[in-house]
């Protein structure tokens, strides 16, 4: 996540919101609904956890690496050069029935200080596990799978990314989900910049699984690689696990995998996993 900075270079808190609940009854009607996905065990969540390496151009080989142990071979992994000298954007597509589209994005660069194994190899070695749990069965949207690089140097790789679509690319995706931070507590969503419709469908899924989503929105705090989706008006969501006890541990020397929860972490993945097959069918 970037951090908004103030005199000085550093980074300062401006606000972070209390944690409060979602629940809406109106939202949380059930739904009939058939989700089909492959079992990944949280042991293998824990081993591509595991795999942080400290300089960003090792993340990138190693994110590609796992797509392709996770079956994204071929033509379905692509790099996506942002700058010259940088590591690239790695994109690994699912194929669907329609041209319509889910992108499913991570960053895997880190700052300065810390390992950033919170902020966000957390997010992005999930990137290969999600690909391999809903290619189990076909899927109706496509699903890009995406790790950008550059957040944060200032949103570079989603800003990249965005910005090179045609306008036809750009409308036919249905919903952006960005994976930030995760594994510090129990699930949680920005609410602010959440598109009311995932949001709600984001909710039914995680009553179904008898899951109580917390809303933690740090618009005023950071940023993240929704920003340029959200200023062309797609749809997007933010799943997280920041509460404002745990926010010092961003881009600080305490960002390492220790501070990781793995129970935390396979929850969210599980949500995540759940939610993405879930909105594939909800989704027109």
């Amino acid at each position: 996540m970037q951090l908004e900075a103030h005199r000085g270079g550093k980074y300062k808190i401006y606000f972070l919101a209390a944690v409060f609940p979602l629940f809406t009854a109106d939202l949380l009607v059930a739904q009939k609904s058939s989700i089909v996905l492959q079992s990944v065990a949280q042991d293998v969540i824990a081993q591509r956890l595991q795999r942080l390496q400290a300089k960003n151009a090792d993340r990138e080989t190693e994110l590609k690496t796992m797509f392709g142990e996770a079956g994204c071979l071929g033509d379905q992994v692509q790099d996506e050069v942002v700058k010259r000298k940088d590591p690239p954007n790695v994109i690994c597509t699912l194929p669907g029935s329609s041209n319509s589209v889910i992108v499913v994005g991570a960053h895997f660069d880190h700052a300065d200080e810390g390992m950033g194994a919170i902020d966000d190899w957390s997010g992005a070695s999930l990137l290969p596990s999600l690909f391999q749990a809903l290619g189990a069965s076909p899927r109706k949207h496509t699903f890009v799978f995406v790790g950008f690089t550059d957040e944060e140097k200032g949103l570079l790789g989603s800003d990249f990314y965005v910005g090179h679509l045609g306008k036809e690319q750009l409308s036919a995706i249905k919903a952006v989900v960005n994976l930030e931070c995760l594994g510090l507590t129990p699930t949680k969503v920005w609410t602010h910049t959440a598109d009311p419709e995932l949001l709600a469908d984001l909710l039914k899924v995680t009553k179904s699984m008898n899951i109580t989503l917390h809303g933690v929105d740090v618009e005023k705090a950071g940023d993240d690689d929704t920003q340029a989706f959200r200023d062309r008006r797609v749809p997007v969501i933010t799943i997280h696990s920041v509460t404002q006890e745990t926010w010092p541990l961003l881009h600080s020397r305490k960002d390492n995998l220790a501070a990781i929860n793995l129970d935390y972490l396979y929850e969210s993945y599980h949500v995540v996993a759940v939610y993405l097959a879930y909105i594939d069918q909800a989704l027109k």
